[in-house]
């Protein structure tokens, strides 16, 4: 009897460790976002605007490492729309990522659950529409992603943290901007730049962004959220202490000002150390013909006296800004020492010393096919197929949808521009080298869902295998994006451990939707759900797939 009452002891305790293994989840964030249109004035112009909850900025995911994200999106535009996570790895799963060539748009008058976990990362991130042109009319916000209780951060708590998103700014709205691009016209230069919703001008006396107390350090989260446009950073009178990148803490160097580019975000610390009255926050435009320029007020609480009209001097520019600039990305140097949510593979922060597998070099160019401007990587212009990607390739119609490598691992020289699906087929788990050469005028800058890369060198002219031994091979930062400056070349190294397809495109919104772009297809041969989740139940179907017969589910 008493062994019968020790074994329903241990049954009860085994079955109290599983409720509260189960109960042990990781956290759960809900929301609910209606996306309208509304009337905005960015830059003091009344104009149609994309909205979420009747805000622009829309609404900021505040979570923590790990925390599983459900977003419930109701499209009550008269247009599909569709949402991306910008640097938001989306483990495993690819089907949430939300680009044309992974899902399905939401058509009007529906809506979709997107469920996503911020797995093993912290940092800055934000979201934006994926759809068209509907970037240049918001629908645009941050993320941020805190450490977790138990990891230290490199740096004392900040008194608070404020997001600042930043880009250039058209006072046309989306459907005539896209109209322009279809036609075979370029945008022009931006009207102006924007923060957080509005462009201030030096002497106005506008409600102050925000307030810092004397004496009290705070965060800064910096993203470029723009088109088309590099901007500098800096505020008046205050130095600029860099801490994070992209989802990794970096080594502590302090800036006077920085360059952000399109796409890029990061963290700075603030130390409110000057006379208690107002300072200016400058945004202004990088390697452009004119200047552009934005003010944001920071006031000091219980300061007295309005912002100086004397603002901190930009960076230099044309050949020596761009050397500045190259000299400033040198700097940026990982913090080894930090205790950090690692997305890349155990082991990978020794990524020196993996032995690359396949060396794919990208030049873009831009081009002219059938009389209108097209942007292409490789000579190949992509554009989107009507069944997205991912589905195809899960139902096996992918042949019927896209081919496999139309681009090669090297461009060939005289070969005539195409327009076609682009997609590299990317062997799961293989290290590879990215060289990507920008012959053009214009910076580029480069984002890959799904990864991080290290960004292990960056110089003028064009690369070559000697050149290698010229990279940072110890403590590049981890990041998911990167520039290109004029007539250079930049160099990153990533592993392919992250099943899915994946988008791997422009930040210059114009080149991403006139075909600078491609996707990256990584697949299991396992099929297995160590390697990628199943395809979701809530998943809308289109294109030639939506009537076949879904396929066997992925097993253990």
């Amino acid at each position: 009897m008493e062994s019968v009452r020790r074994s329903s002891a241990v049954v009860a305790a085994l079955l109290l460790v599983c409720v509260s293994m189960v109960r042990a989840e990781d956290p759960y964030l809900f929301f609910e976002w209606n996306v309208t249109y509304g009337t905005i004035s960015p830059l003091g112009v009344p104009q149609q605007g994309i909205l979420i909850n009747g805000q622009f900025p829309g609404p900021k995911i505040n979570c923590t490492s790990n925390n599983n994200i459900v977003v419930n999106v109701f499209n009550n535009l008269d247009e599909p729309f569709l949402l991306t996570w910008n640097g938001v790895q989306q483990r495993k799963n690819s089907w949430q990522d939300g680009t044309p060539g992974t899902m399905c748009p939401i058509m009007p008058g529906t809506n979709f659950t997107y469920r996503f976990q911020v797995k093993d990362q912290i940092g800055s991130y934000y979201y934006f529409p994926t759809t068209g042109l509907h970037k240049a009319s918001g629908a645009i916000g941050a993320l941020q992603v805190h450490s977790r209780l138990l990891i230290p951060v490199p740096f004392d708590e900040p008194a608070d943290e404020f997001a600042v998103l930043m880009g250039d700014w058209y006072t046309k709205g989306h459907k005539t901007l896209k109209k322009l691009l279809d036609s075979g016209r370029s945008l022009r230069r931006p009207d102006g730049i924007q923060i957080n919703g509005k462009s201030g001008k030096v002497g106005d006396n506008d409600q102050p962004l925000v307030t810092m107390e004397a004496g009290k350090t705070y965060r800064y989260r910096v993203c470029n959220v723009g088109l088309k446009t590099s901007l500098n950073f800096r505020i008046q009178g205050h130095t600029l202490k860099l801490v994070e990148l992209e989802g990794s803490h970096t080594v502590q160097n302090v800036y006077d000002s920085l360059d952000v580019h399109v796409g890029q975000c990061m963290s700075v610390l603030v130390t409110a150390n000057q006379e208690p009255k107002d300072y200016y926050m400058v945004a202004s435009s990088r390697f452009t013909r004119s200047r552009l320029l934005a003010v944001a007020t920071i006031r000091y609480a219980n300061g007295k006296g309005p912002a100086s009209t004397d603002l901190p001097a930009p960076p230099p520019e044309t050949a020596v800004g761009i050397a500045w600039s190259i000299n400033q990305f040198r700097s940026f140097r990982w913090n080894l020492t930090a205790s950090a949510a690692r997305p890349n593979p155990q082991g990978s922060y020794h990524y020196g010393n993996i032995n690359i597998t396949r060396t794919i070099k990208l030049v873009n160019s831009r081009a002219r096919v059938d009389g209108k401007v097209r942007y292409t990587i490789n000579g190949v212009s992509h554009t989107d197929a009507p069944t997205p990607l991912k589905l195809a390739e899960y139902y096996g119609a992918q042949d019927k949808v896209f081919k496999y490598d139309t681009i090669k691992d090297a461009p060939e020289a005289g070969a005539k521009p195409q327009v076609l699906t682009n997609v590299i087929n990317g062997t799961f788990r293989n290290f590879v080298e990215i060289i990507l050469e920008n012959p053009e005028k214009t910076i580029q800058t480069y984002h890959l869902d799904g990864y991080s890369f290290f960004a292990v060198g960056m110089e003028p002219g064009k690369w070559s295998p000697d050149k290698r031994k010229n990279y940072n091979l110890v403590d590049a930062v981890s990041r998911y994006s990167i520039q290109v400056y004029p007539g250079s070349w930049t160099a990153i190294m990533t592993t392919l451990d992250n099943a899915g397809m994946w988008n791997l495109r422009s930040e210059m919104w114009e080149n991403a939707y006139l075909g600078q772009q491609l996707y990256v297809s990584v697949l299991s041969p396992a099929r297995s759900l160590r390697d990628e989740y199943n395809l979701p139940d809530n998943t809308p179907l289109c294109g030639i797939i939506k009537d076949l017969p879904k396929p066997p589910p992925y097993s253990i």
